[in-house]
């Protein structure tokens, strides 16, 4: 009983730790520039080249596939447009000085983006998931721009993130993911997914400002926890990231049917 219990845990725990083999790479480079001073180049500057570096090695030994690479470009360029909005708005600042900083927000923030993308591929591929009554695009797509819209509008307008989110709970109600451990298929409701991905990115988050990656304005004088308020803000992101795979998955397989397997 002991060993049936934890030997499938076991390998979900190795499966989830090699899907994310892209952040744990940047975290450790954060952790290292601010343990030990890199001489002529700027934090920033050496952390972009070690993503780049990464980047290149994972798609050239068969970790990524070209496709997926893709994705990540995107989720880059879309991260990295959100971060300098938000800079711009005062949310948070990147204190350091660095030669690869475009309007305050070094190159490298867009890989924070991306690393979420390239754990939600790997971990697709590794576990074979498969989404049961994913909703048809007529209601994910407009879902997905909202959320990300809303991350900027809320500086002048209404914060709807709770009715984004009661929105979610409707149009995600029916909707399952399978995955497989040991050969042994399994499910989960993809809105509790959605939380858990998002409470551990959360948990990175607090690793990543305790270590200066970035730095909220109640972080200037001394360390603070990140706020729980923070938490429903990577819910909705992680949503936006998964909705954006998942629907190049499908449309990569031409699927019209929202209830079978996508690969990408």
């Amino acid at each position: 009983m002991f060993i049936r219990f934890w030997r499938p845990l076991f390998h979900f725990g190795v499966q989830q730790a090699l899907s994310c083999l892209f952040p744990v790479v940047i975290f450790s480079i954060i952790a290292l520039t601010k343990l030990v001073h890199i001489p002529y180049i700027p934090q920033y500057d050496f952390i972009l080249i070690v993503c780049l570096l990464t980047q290149y090695v994972m798609y050239r030994s068969g970790m990524e596939s070209k496709d997926e690479l893709k994705v990540i470009c995107v989720f880059h360029l879309i991260g990295f447009a959100l971060e300098v909005y938000k800079v711009q708005q005062g949310s948070w600042t990147y204190p350091m000085e660095g030669w690869t900083k475009l309007f305050g927000v070094p190159l490298y923030s867009g890989f924070m983006y991306a690393s979420v993308a390239s754990y939600l591929c790997q971990a697709w591929r590794r576990l074979d998931v498969r989404l049961l009554r994913w909703p048809k695009p007529i209601w994910t797509v407009p879902l997905g721009a909202a959320i990300y819209l809303n991350f900027m509008t809320h500086h002048y307008w209404y914060d709807i993130r709770w009715i984004l989110t009661a929105l979610l709970f409707i149009i995600f109600f029916r909707t399952t993911v399978e995955y497989t451990v040991l050969s042994v298929v399994r499910r989960m409701p993809l809105v509790l997914s959605f939380f858990l991905i998002g409470f551990f990115i959360w948990v990175a988050e607090n690793i990543g400002t305790f270590l200066g990656a970035w730095q909220y304005p109640s972080q200037c004088e001394a360390w603070s926890i990140v706020g729980w308020g923070k938490l429903s803000s990577w819910f909705l992101l992680v949503i936006v990231s998964f909705i954006i795979v998942a629907q190049l998955k499908h449309v990569k397989e031409g699927r019209g049917e929202y209830e079978s397997k996508p690969n990408l």
